[in-house]
């Protein structure tokens, strides 16, 4: 298995929960062997089955509109693209609700387009799972995503479900589940449906 994304919330803990997964990340990982490079110039991968994808970042902490596509959009594709020339059939895609390629604001919009670009790859099975807000330590300062994490369980009183906060180790399980899947096709998983995997 092939992790991006594996120095983030989600994908550390991918990575934890695999012990033979492969990082492929911008900086090494401590004790971790893997594929170091810049996603805009990505070598050929190892061959690999599955690939997940946790890249993410904020508008803010990018610091522009610019910044923030170059790694939630072009990122996210780099990888995918030099994934499926590795052999990679199964991808997995940490996304986020309420993607839509149409939405008026940056980032569900990126995200959105994300979504659509993968589904058109030729993917044997994809992924696309869609959490709501991550609950969990970052090592990066995210100070409106910490207040937001903490309104959390009031807040997740008057939303729905699919809508509400999630536990990113939830997430990261959810993710080595689905590894296991070999049903072809599209599938995309909300926080009920992240949770129950």
């Amino acid at each position: 298995m092939l992790v991006a994304g594996a120095t983030g919330l989600v994908g550390g803990l991918v990575l934890g929960l695999c012990p033979a997964a492969i990082p492929v990340s911008r900086r090494p990982i401590a004790g971790r062997p893997g594929v170091v490079a810049d996603f805009d110039d990505l070598p050929p991968l190892p061959p690999a089955e599955v690939a997940v994808c946790a890249l993410g970042t904020t508008r803010a902490r990018a610091g522009s509109a610019a910044a923030f596509r170059a790694v939630d959009h072009d990122a996210v594709l780099a990888f995918a693209r030099a994934a499926k020339a590795a052999g990679v059939r199964h991808f997995i895609l940490v996304s986020s609700v309420g993607a839509n390629p149409k939405a008026r604001f940056l980032y569900p919009r990126t995200k959105g387009e994300v979504e659509r670009a993968l589904a058109g790859m030729g993917f044997q099975r994809l992924d696309i799972l869609q959490p709501g807000l991550l609950i969990g330590a970052r090592a990066e300062r995210r100070p409106v995503e910490r207040f937001l994490q903490w309104a959390a369980p009031v807040m997740d009183l008057s939303l729905p479900r699919r809508l509400g906060s999630i536990p990113a180790p939830a997430v990261a399980r959810a993710v080595v589940a689905l590894c296991a899947r070999t049903e072809p096709g599209v599938f995309r998983h909300d926080n009920r449906a992240i949770a129950a995997a």
